[in-house]
């Protein structure tokens, strides 16, 4: 008796896991996709860690879930991804793991790029890249330009990057501009900012992703972060594939934006 009980709990169990799988199978309305997602790649060392491997073996691991994404956001019609690779805090990390990690962003941009531009994909990098050697440098030059006119998907890679950092810039900026008086201080708006902080060009950004169980935005595309729905995943990023972003896209469509209006407003909008 109690073996079927047993049996009777665990194809419940099953088929419940079967269902949720279902769910996120569903297609989703194309007008609740994002445009653009971002995504802090957070929990490649606990994954090594986990395996008893050297903390860059889950950096290694890590770029596998990027293609995956990169390969997601092309099939679901997502026209920006914008990814969180290396922090301007990441300097303080121990000088070994930051110089291996210098090695694998060089490693991957030589066998990436050409794959990216074959599967119609733009590369940018942002960030301040002056602190990288003159050879990383030229190399995310070369990409960059190889993908500047693919009209597919358009893949940030924040490096070196920092939401302060981006603010900042973005002052100095217009500071340089009203001290040349070609604007003056009563014209600074929101608008004017915008069109000096990292990709104003693009899409704003709808849904922030993390990865790994921490829940914060870690300096990250602060500016742009603005009215971007947020959500975190317990999943470390290697660990993280098409079923786990299936999963944030359908919290996504789930959601009402109202961007300061009721939730009535809302209704209204879309029942006219």
């Amino acid at each position: 008796m109690k073996l079927k009980i047993q049996d009777r709990v665990i194809s419940a169990l099953l088929n419940k896991k079967d269902d949720a799988h279902q769910m996120i199978d569903e297609p989703i309305d194309s007008n609740k996709i994002p445009k653009h997602v971002a995504i802090i790649m957070d929990g490649n060392g606990r994954w090594a860690k986990k395996r008893k491997m050297p903390r860059v073996a889950g950096h290694r691991a890590g770029v596998d879930s990027v293609r995956k994404i990169v390969k997601a956001c092309g099939e679901k019609g997502i026209k920006v991804l914008t990814l969180f690779a290396f922090s301007s805090e990441n300097w303080r990390r121990p000088q070994q793991e930051v110089g291996l990690l210098m090695d694998l962003f060089m490693t991957v941009l030589n066998r990436e790029a050409k794959k990216l531009h074959k599967n119609n994909v733009q590369l940018r990098v942002v960030g301040d890249l002056s602190a990288f050697s003159p050879k990383l440098q030229s190399r995310i030059a070369d990409a960059m330009e190889l993908t500047k006119n693919n009209d597919g998907v358009v893949l940030n890679i924040a490096a070196n990057y920092g939401g302060h950092w981006d603010i900042v810039h973005a002052a100095q900026k217009v500071a340089e501009e009203v001290k040349a008086g070609t604007l003056a201080v009563e014209d600074i708006s929101e608008a004017v900012m915008t069109q000096h902080m990292s990709f104003p060009d693009l899409p704003e950004l709808d849904l922030f992703i993390r990865t790994g169980g921490e829940v914060r935005v870690s300096n990250f595309l602060l500016w742009q972060i603005a009215y971007a729905e947020l959500y975190f995943s317990e999943v470390l990023w290697p660990d993280f594939d098409e079923n786990e972003f299936g999963k944030a896209l359908a919290s996504f469509a789930k959601r009402q934006r109202r961007f300061g209006k009721t939730g009535d407003q809302i209704e209204e909008n879309e029942g006219a």
